[in-house]
This record gives C-alpha cells, sequence and structure tokens, in this order.
C-alpha cells in the first residue's frame, strides 16, 4: 500500500509515495480501507518528536473508510462496512487497522468524509459539553478557538443545550463562523482583552466555565475569567505547554476546578463511544449539528496540509483523500 511516511521527527517533510507493506494484525483487530484521514494537532506533536514515537512511522490515527478483513472473533462488523475511528494507527496511509471495539458505524445518511472529519472532534465537543462541565439552560461559557474543529461543534452543542456562549477568535472572518455556530458573543483576542469582556458581559461574575484548547498563553486569562466555584477544563496546548501551577491559586481566585480531560477517558467503553457517535449522527442528520470541513488534500500534499494546520490557517477540519 502506498503511505505518507516521516523519517525523522522534527522535520514535516513527507514522504508520501512511499510504497510500504500492510502490517499483519490479529485478533479483534479489523483492516479498513481508507476512505478520508483526518488531521489533528497531536499529529504535529507526534513529528516534531515530543510524543517520543520513533522514525521511520506513518503519522495518523483517525478517519473513516470501508472494512476489507476482519480478524478472529470479530462479529460486530464485516467486510464492505463503512466505519470510522480515533485508533487507526498509521491513517496517512491507503489502508489502516484498529480495534473493533474503537469502531463506529457510519449511517447511510452521512457521507464517509463527513464522518472522517467529524468524529474525534465532535465527540471531543460532546464530552466536554455533556460530561466534563455539562452545560445547562442559561450557563455562561467561554470557548476559546471558538472558530477551530472542536470550537465551532462545542458552540454548536453548547447553544443547544440553552448555554450563552462567549467566543475568541483571531479574526474578522473567523468571527463570523463562530457567531453562525451559536456564540452569542465573539471577541477577536487580537483587539480586545477577553478577561475584561468575560467579566463585562457576565455583569463582573465571571463565566461557569472556560473550555480551552490553546493552554500557555491563555490560561492565566482563562482562571481570571471565572466565576467562583467555576471550571477551566483545559483539553489541548496548541501554543504550548502550561508552566507548573500553585494549587493555591485556585483558591485565591475562587475556589476553581482546573482538569485536563482527554477522549481516551470519556469512550473507555465501547458503548460509551458508541453512545456519543450515535448522538453525534442524529444532531448531523436532524441539521442540528453542521461539520465544516475547511479543505482536503491528496494523500502527496499530506506535508501541505501540515503545514496549514501548523500556520493556524485552517477554519474547520483538513482532511487527506487517500
Amino acid at each position: 500500500m502506498y503511505a505518507a511516511v516521516l523519517h525523522q521527527t522534527g522535520d514535516a517533510t513527507l514522504d508520501a509515495n512511499s510504497e510500504v507493506q500492510s502490517t499483519s494484525f490479529g485478533p479483534g483487530r479489523v483492516r479498513v480501507k481508507l476512505r478520508a484521514s483526518s488531521l489533528c494537532h497531536s499529529d504535529l506533536s507526534a513529528m516534531s518528536g515530543v510524543l517520543g514515537h520513533p522514525a521511520p512511522f506513518v503519522p495518523g490515527h483517525e478517519g473513516a473508510g470501508d472494512v476489507v478483513e476482519v480478524g478472529a472473533g470479530v462479529t460486530s462488523v464485516k467486510p464492505g462496512d463503512r466505519v470510522a475511528s480515533t485508533s487507526l494507527r498509521g491513517s496517512y496511509a491507503e489502508l489502516a487497522r484498529a480495534p473493533v471495539d474503537k469502531l463506529v458505524p457510519v449511517p447511510d445518511e452521512v457521507e464517509t468524509s463527513v464522518a472522517a472529519a467529524v468524529l474525534l472532534q465532535g465527540l471531543t465537543a460532546h464530552y466536554l459539553a455533556t460530561s466534563t462541565y455539562p452545560l445547562a439552560q442559561g450557563s455562561w461559557c467561554l470557548i476559546h478557538a471558538a472558530a477551530g474543529g472542536v470550537g465551532l461543534l462545542l458552540c454548536q452543542i453548547a447553544k443547544a443545550r440553552g448555554a450563552r456562549v462567549i467566543g475568541t477568535v483571531s479574526t474578522d472572518e473567523k468571527a463570523a463562523l463562530a457567531t453562525q455556530a451559536g456564540a452569542e458573543h465573539v471577541v477577536l483576542y487580537t483587539r480586545q482583552d477577553f478577561v475584561s469582556e468575560a467579566r463585562r458581559l457576565t455583569g463582573g461574575h465571571g463565566v461557569s466555565v472556560v473550555y480551552d484548547s490553546v493552554g500557555k498563553t491563555t490560561f492565566e486569562g482563562s482562571l481570571n475569567s471565572l466565576a467562583p466555584r467555576g471550571m477551566l477544563v483545559l483539553f489541548g496546548q496548541s501554543s504550548g505547554p502550561v508552566p507548573p501551577v500553585d494549587p493555591q491559586v485556585l483558591n485565591t481566585k475562587g475556589s476553581l476546578y482546573l482538569t485536563r480531560p482527554t477522549l481516551t477517558h470519556y469512550t473507555a467503553s465501547s458503548s460509551e463511544l458508541l453512545t456519543r457517535a450515535r448522538d453525534l449522527f442524529a444532531w448531523m442528520e436532524a441539521g442540528k449539528l453542521q461539520v465544516r470541513i475547511d479543505r482536503t488534500y491528496p494523500l502527496a500534499d499530506a506535508a501541505a496540509a501540515h503545514r496549514a494546520l501548523e500556520g493556524r490557517e485552517t477554519k474547520g477540519k483538513v482532511l487527506l483523500l487517500p
């Protein structure tokens, strides 16, 4: 099969025309012929060497396509079924494999590319808004990077749950996207102080929850935007890791809560994964959740796709089409 291979960490140059041997797999595994592979920031981290993944390797872990082979003991899917997963190791390729309990059936009404685009970011937005801090009618929330892939989905889900949404973005174009997705107020952090705006909009009280995927550059401001006993949900670090924190700071700023969740712990069982995925697909089929695919690239242009993602040029999901 053909795949995009990274030969040296720290180098975004991918050899996208590499012919590699498809690896064998054992019981409980499924091989998928990929129709679309999704990019995410964790791929950038892996390629930079931060995650300690030894090169050479094929990046990627999320996508959607058709089942072509199943291992011993697999009965829930069969060849020809359309599936999506966030556990398709080495998904920058024509073929990838995953444990069967990490696969999600794709309904007939949902296009394969859309399933690939929504799954990881949609599941993330789902658990953030329904489990980590369950948003309720009238809850004030602040969503950083509101025009990003997770941000656009999270704005929609938050609005549907009756929350009052403040989104932060960098440009007028992104502000329009966040507004369309349900943000009641949008702060252009390049021109405005989001802490002051969050305080002003909430009558000085602060927001109940901040969903922060940016990390280093927003962390302190996120804490300062919270109401007493509010929660900072740090689920990413696109600007870099947050420095060590003295827990006493949470006390002095209002008995705050700080959590660092990850999707793995919110889809720990197959039943939880399927429940969240079914909600996403049902909302999409009902027209309640719109998925934005910002751009697509052929597999041969994987390096260009990564440069666009790393340069924060994108406003939605980026896909590779094997």
